[in-house]
């Protein structure tokens, strides 16, 4: 594991205590509410470990930049403008003091975020950081199975891998897993890491994502990477070996193995339930004709759980119009169109490749998922994807070297003299 745990020289000027604070942002957006855990663990404890970490990230972030500097990234920037959305459409308290407490954790995770851009400059240090810190995520949920396979496959989820020392999820679980596949899958064809590294972090992350029988993470990993790969057939060989593999593999799976790829993708479901998505329809038909004064529907109702009469949203689109309105849906929209139009103008590499399964995932799982418009995992890995796609620093793009002194010329008669 020698590429991933740190063998390529870090960038000029980038300290080690940035990968702290950005571990320290992953431990933040974990959240608070899960599966039942082997110990039990108040949510008042889970809160203060993540809103400490939080804390913790932005001041050692304003240690590091005490002069706070900064650059231009037109992401933060609209995070900034949905930040003072969310402020407007809580301050009323609809949503109780609560929002006004989100709206103060979103407040911490974007000044975070914009003291990291100075070393924001399109290298893969932020990629190492992610990919290190959701493994170390993932090691805890398989501890928690070899511990307690019970607590950790429990019936309540029907089964599907959960957080059994950390209250995780099976959508958050796979997310992790999808991601962090999907990045060292990349480096791997970049080959920024090398094979035996790369299986240490893909074997046991697609065991995991299995179990999880997470769909949308699934389909998002599969998209993700063929427009990421894609992006990279002109350029690299080993991209157009491996799309083609993969192409193969797929087919032969397709037919050999279709009776058992539809009952693992069913999840014991009915037709009828898998068509309104495991009840989700229902709540987003419900939200959409809820009845909403104009102000809600421009700011809407603050910051919450993302749910709607008692029910998980799990939607980011209609999330964010229920606590933020028309303008913060517009804001969320223009951060995706954004990173994603700065990624096709930017020319192809291993950079550029990264950024758009970011993207893409990110874009596909907020159709079943809510986090586009608070901090979430999603805004951090749209962060890593703005990381990627911003322009080099000077330092980096021009490495210092020793001027070159200009040779004085000496006239013929004074060689002579020399010589004689």
């Amino acid at each position: 594991m020698s590429t991933l745990s740190g063998a390529e020289p870090r960038p000029v000027g980038t300290p080690r205590i940035i990968g702290i604070v950005w571990g320290l942002l992953v431990l933040n957006t974990l959240g608070s509410a899960g599966a039942k855990t082997i110990v039990p663990l108040p949510r008042s404890l889970i809160q203060m470990v993540t809103m400490g970490a939080l804390v913790a990230a932005f001041t050692l972030a304003l240690a590091v930049n005490l002069r706070v500097r900064i650059r231009p990234s037109a992401y933060v920037f609209l995070l900034t403008l949905l930040l003072v959305s969310s402020v407007i459409s809580s301050a009323n308290l609809e949503s109780g003091f609560g929002a006004l407490f989100r709206c103060f954790r979103l407040t911490l995770f974007v000044g975070t975020l914009w003291l990291l851009t100075r070393w924001w400059g399109g290298g893969l240090t932020f990629v190492r950081h992610h990919i290190r810190m959701y493994y170390a995520v993932l090691g805890s949920v398989a501890a928690g199975l070899a511990v307690s396979p019970g607590a950790a496959l429990p019936d309540l989820y029907g089964g599907r891998l959960v957080g059994a020392l950390w209250p995780l999820t099976p959508p958050q679980i796979g997310q992790y897993a999808a991601v962090i596949i999907g990045l060292t899958v990349l480096l791997l064809l970049g080959r920024r890491t090398d094979k035996k590294s790369a299986a240490f972090i893909i074997v046991p992350s697609l065991v995991l994502l299995a179990l999880t029988h997470t769909r949308t993470a699934t389909l998002g990993l599969l998209v993700g990477l063929v427009l990421a790969i894609g992006s990279l057939l002109l350029t690299s060989a080993a991209a157009r070996r491996f799309f083609t593999w993969a192409v193969l593999l797929a087919t032969v799976a397709a037919v050999g193995f279709a009776s058992m790829l539809q009952t693992w993708f069913l999840r014991g479901q009915s037709k009828e339930n898998f068509s309104n998505l495991t009840g989700r329809a229902k709540v987003w038909d419900a939200l959409l004709a809820a009845p909403r004064s104009t102000s809600e529907q421009l700011f809407g109702v603050g910051l919450g759980d993302k749910s709607f009469g008692g029910l998980p949203i799990d939607n980011s689109w209609l999330a964010v119009y229920n606590e933020q309105g028309l303008i913060g849906v517009t804001l969320v929209a223009a951060v995706i169109i954004v990173l994603g139009g700065v990624a096709l103008l930017r020319p192809p590499s291993l950079q550029r490749a990264c950024a758009i399964f970011l993207i893409s995932y990110c874009a596909i799982a907020s159709y079943t998922e809510a986090g586009l418009g608070d901090a979430s995992p999603y805004l951090l890995h749209l962060a890593l994807a703005a990381s990627l796609l911003a322009a080099p620093t000077p330092a980096a793009a021009a490495p210092l070297s020793t001027p070159e002194v200009p040779r004085r010329h000496i006239p013929r008669w004074a060689q002579r003299s020399e010589v004689t």
